[in-house]
């Protein structure tokens, strides 16, 4: 038996559009519309009026469900829906922290680190990304206190690293110089703080952190503070890649 079509009303809800209470005058008001300007009705079904037709105060609606956004994160933000410092959402369109599910981040950048971020509503999506069985390669560019000494990359790749506190080695990660006081590194784990921790186990302080790239997905030319949605293309990519990290291990 096939599930019941949904209802417009409750689908507006899911994306955040508000409560039912809140919702449902937005029908009887005529603020609901399709995209030639006909007056869509509370018993109404996404079936019959799909997602990109439909219009609220003549504006095309939000993104889909299941969506992923990439967002340039600055520093100073927090990614998190309910901690009290500026957060990652006050840059995206407000109702996706009250969407069902909720847009969530794909992994953590802390409050000082820059680039690369994320976010879906995508469940499925969002646990093949964040398992620790994705083993997806994260790139971050570093900058730091004290020059390299050019122990660096046979150390970090070598698979034997500890981090203080923690019981399970490191997996190998991939160092590239970029300067007397900068680098590039690989890593394929989202332990906490791991960069950061990684380069005090080697000697040296993280000043500046940035992530260039997600598996095969980069900033490219996305200013900081700007996001927009991945393609089709571009989640087929992030998939393969999960495929293909998780091939490599077994």
């Amino acid at each position: 038996m096939s599930p019941a079509p949904l209802l417009l009303p409750k689908y507006l809800m899911l994306l955040g559009y508000g409560t039912r209470r809140e919702v449902e005058p937005m029908f009887a008001f005529g603020r609901v519309t399709s995209a030639d300007g006909a007056t869509l009705r509370e018993t109404d079904t996404l079936a019959t009026s799909p997602h990109d037709l439909i219009r609220v105060d003549g504006q095309p609606l939000d993104a889909p469900p299941g969506s992923v956004f990439l967002l340039h994160k600055p520093a100073g933000l927090v990614c998190s829906t309910s901690d009290a410092a500026p957060l990652v959402y006050d840059l995206l369109p407000p109702r996706l922290r009250l969407r069902s599910p909720v847009v969530a981040p794909v992994g953590r950048l802390d409050k000082d680190t820059t680039g690369l971020l994320l976010l879906t509503d995508d469940g499925p999506l969002l646990h093949r990304l964040t398992s620790p069985k994705s083993h997806l390669p994260k790139r971050y560019r570093a900058t730091l206190a004290s020059p390299l000494q050019g122990h660096e990359a046979a150390r970090l790749a070598e698979g034997t690293l500890l981090l203080d506190g923690e019981r399970t080695p490191l997996r190998p990660a991939i160092f590239e110089p970029l300067g007397e006081r900068e680098a590039a590194l690989t890593i394929s784990e989202g332990r906490y703080h791991q960069v950061r921790r990684m380069f005090a186990a080697v000697g040296n302080h993280v000043v500046a952190l940035h992530r260039e790239a997600m598996g095969p997905i980069t900033l490219g030319s996305l200013a900081e503070g700007a996001w927009r949605l991945l393609s089709d293309d571009e989640r087929e990519q992030l998939d393969e890649a999960v495929r293909v990290a998780r091939a490599a291990q077994r």
